[in-house]
């Protein structure tokens, strides 16, 4: 008999790629074989992206479509979901028999999920299956409970916005409703689409494709409250991504691996690291006004600039302001997060407050300076500045601009608070506690590993 044989399927987007290939980087090590299912479109991305080094043993890539055209906008998340739907079952479908006929038959399908209709064909095909979620276990919490949050009168039917802030249960943090996962992912029509989309994913759950495990990338004391409101959601973190030699990360863009020498040059606990994620887009003026801001601090600096964070990234800079600041500030395109944010020259981290780069800044007991532009992100910035207290909030003006002198002031304050450091030095210790052998991500993952090995 061969390995245990997974097909993991993440969400097509960045911040579901990168943990699902981590967790299986895990399952590699514990003796399983993967494919790992991109969209056409990542696929080529994630191939351009890995270094000559890397290794794929045990994890074959494969791609399907993903129902849209070449020049379709892959980050319309509504006609991308509903485009997946019409193209994605049958290719699945089709990799599932052709791993059979090949006689390494797939066994257990582990699932995003936010991709929750594939477990169906897991199901049909009599494997075993399971649900990842890459975000915050409270996210999940929220949206599995739809028939509570009409009860309660926080939304209607529709979706549509009844009362202002909620609680779902005991000790878990105040969401404003606005903030509800659909109400951030562009106009009306695409509300609608990501809504009705996520009312048949919690149907789902009360039918006969109930996954046998749902893990997350969060921790015990980290969201504790959620945990005890949600015993099924079963914590594993925080996934430790990029630290493995050789290995593919699940990147779209190269990494800039030359950053970690500069960052070797400067005094510990001196530099800003600046990433806001892969989705993120700033108009010309807040680009320009942050980079003012940056070179106010008069600290040297790491700045992480996607190729399309701004409309023309390249001539979107201040005048002058490459000049002026020389080698105290490195910009690159894609940096190598995890290491970055480990290396001791780092003091801060100003962030996006995407769920990746949340654990990954606790793990390394980083202060943040929080920044959310859709999503999740700002449940998670709630989290960092008002439960855990670790981070500080950036307050767009009147006119929507966050301005030079509040990132001057606020990295200032931040960089001051000694017992924010503290909060945030306990977090990396109850992290790491829980990923070492004995503790309780490192059990909750074994234990689903062992199951599914079976």
């Amino acid at each position: 008999m061969g390995l245990p044989h997974v097909l993991a399927l993440p969400y097509p987007a960045q911040g579901h790629v990168i943990p699902l290939m981590e967790v299986c980087n895990c399952l590699v090590d514990y003796g399983f074989k993967v494919t790992f299912v991109n969209t056409e479109f990542n696929h080529k991305r994630l191939l351009a992206a890995l270094s000559t080094e890397s290794t794929m043993e045990h994890i074959a890539l494969v791609s399907v479509p993903d129902g849209l055209g070449p020049e379709e906008d892959r980050n319309d998340l509504g006609n991308l979901t509903e485009a997946l739907m019409n193209v994605m079952p049958r290719c699945l479908e089709e990799i599932i028999e052709k791993s059979n006929e090949a006689e390494d038959p797939i066994t257990c399908m582990l699932v995003d999920d936010g991709m929750r209709w594939a477990l169906e064909l897991g199901r049909k095909k009599s494997l075993r299956y399971a649900a990842f979620w890459p975000a915050a276990a409270q996210m999940l919490a929220t949206l599995q409970s739809f028939p509570e949050l009409v009860s309660k009168g926080v939304i209607d039917g529709d979706g549509n916005l009844i009362s202002e802030t909620f609680q779902l249960g005991p000790g878990m943090s105040f969401i404003n409703a606005s903030h509800l996962l659909w109400n951030l992912l562009g106009d009306g029509r695409t509300k609608k689409q990501i809504f009705n989309r996520m009312v048949k994913n919690s149907a789902s759950r009360a039918f006969d494709v109930v996954p046998e495990f749902i893990i997350c990338n969060s921790f015990k004391e980290l969201e504790e409250p959620t945990f005890r409101y949600n015993p099924k959601i079963l914590p594993i973190g925080p996934l430790v991504t990029g630290l493995r030699p050789n290995r593919a990360v699940g990147n779209f863009w190269p990494e800039d691996a030359a950053c970690l020498s500069w960052l070797d040059e400067q005094q510990p606990g001196s530099v800003v690291y600046v990433a806001f994620g892969s989705f993120t887009i700033f108009d010309r003026r807040q680009f320009q006004e942050f980079a003012l801001g940056l070179e106010a601090t008069g600290r040297p600096f790491l700045w992480v600039v996607r190729p399309d964070l701004t409309g023309d990234s390249a001539d979107a800079y201040p005048d002058g302001f490459k000049e002026r600041v020389g080698d105290r500030g490195r910009v690159v395109a894609w940096a190598p997060q995890q290491k970055v944010l480990a290396h001791p020259s780092v003091a801060c981290f100003v962030s996006h407050c995407g769920w990746n780069s949340t654990m990954e800044g606790v793990r390394n007991g980083k202060l943040f300076l929080c920044w959310p532009y859709f999503a999740d992100q700002f449940l998670n910035q709630n989290y960092i500045c008002d439960d855990w207290k670790v981070g500080l909030r950036m307050t767009p003006d009147e006119s929507g601009i966050v301005k030079r002198e509040q990132v001057k002031s606020k990295v200032e304050e931040l960089l001051s608070d000694e017992e924010m450091r503290a909060r945030a030095s306990m977090l990396k210790e109850n992290a790491q506690k829980n990923i070492n052998d004995g503790g309780v991500s490192f059990e909750n993952f074994r234990t689903f590993m062992d199951a599914f090995k079976a």
